[in-house]
């Protein structure tokens, strides 16, 4: 065993640089970029990545997991639908039985913690602290992200960014559809029925699981919505700590995507794997 006196800290610091930079070439150029890692940009991670596909999870926040760690009010248990079992079992997360018909209930911090552990085991990266601040668009299409530190854009400091190139891109950003708002702000008709973002509705919980999953959709060239994201860009209802929808919306955007990815690349400037 190596003392830990013979460390030295340059040596650290050398090595976490030359695997961080690995890691960031790595996903420069994705078949997949997925921005936001909450229930269902970890489930979608998971999928795409277990078929085959270079994909990766950009995330805003130091924690990946969205807004599953706090449970219902930070009672870290949520429930999930009997739909959605299945993927508690692929994923090795457990649950028990509730009082209400069809539901199951599941501990948070596990739940947030097995996505995330999947998804990485399956073979996507997560990039966490990354701030998406625009979108690149080529020939009319979505092609890819635009980031930064997200410790930039908080300080308002004036750095440029670097980009991603991605034959597909996922809006998995909950509330804000931040990557529709992008598309939409740059003149790009999303496929809603106004064109336009529709703004998320009010809590009515059992509709909204059926609809987030109905309105996972491609909403503009190269743009998949999904989870919360899905909702409000599609005008559907909020639902609090019920995650069998997320999940559920987060296997069809993957679906969605690695069924397009059986086509060709658009254009020659669309990337592809190497």
């Amino acid at each position: 065993m190596v003392s830990a006196l013979s460390i030295r800290e340059i040596d650290v610091s050398r090595n976490i640089l030359r695997a961080y930079m690995q890691k960031l070439e790595e996903v420069l150029d994705l078949d997949v970029a997925i921005v936001g890692a909450g229930p269902s940009g970890l489930t979608a991670a998971a999928l795409i990545a277990e078929a085959g596909h270079r994909v990766a999870v950009f995330e805003k926040k130091l924690a990946p997991g969205g807004g599953i760690w706090g449970g219902g009010m930070k009672f870290n248990e949520v429930v999930v639908e009997e739909e959605a079992l299945p993927l508690l079992d692929k994923f090795g997360i457990r649950h028990h039985d509730s009082d209400m018909a069809g539901s199951h209930l599941a501990d948070s911090v596990e739940l947030a913690a097995g996505l995330i552990f999947s998804a990485l085991r399956a073979g996507a990266r997560i990039m966490n602290c990354i701030h998406v601040e625009d979108i690149m668009v080529i020939d009319g299409r979505i092609a890819g992200l635009v980031i930064n530190w997200t410790s930039v854009e908080l300080t308002r400091l004036h750095v440029d960014p670097l980009t991603i190139a991605a034959r597909h891109v996922i809006d998995g950003t909950g509330h804000d559809c931040s990557i529709a708002r992008m598309a939409q702000d740059h003149g790009m008709a999303l496929a809603t029925p106004s064109g336009r973002i529709m703004g998320q509705g009010p809590m009515w919980a059992g509709p909204a699981e059926e609809m987030v999953v109905r309105n996972t959709m491609e909403i503009a060239p190269g743009l998949v919505v999904m989870g919360m994201a899905a909702a409000a860009a599609l005008g559907s209802h909020r639902m609090g700590p019920v995650f069998g929808g997320m999940l559920l919306s987060g296997r069809k955007a993957a679906q969605l995507v690695i069924n397009r990815l059986a086509d060709p690349p658009h254009s020659s400037a669309a990337p592809g794997k190497p």
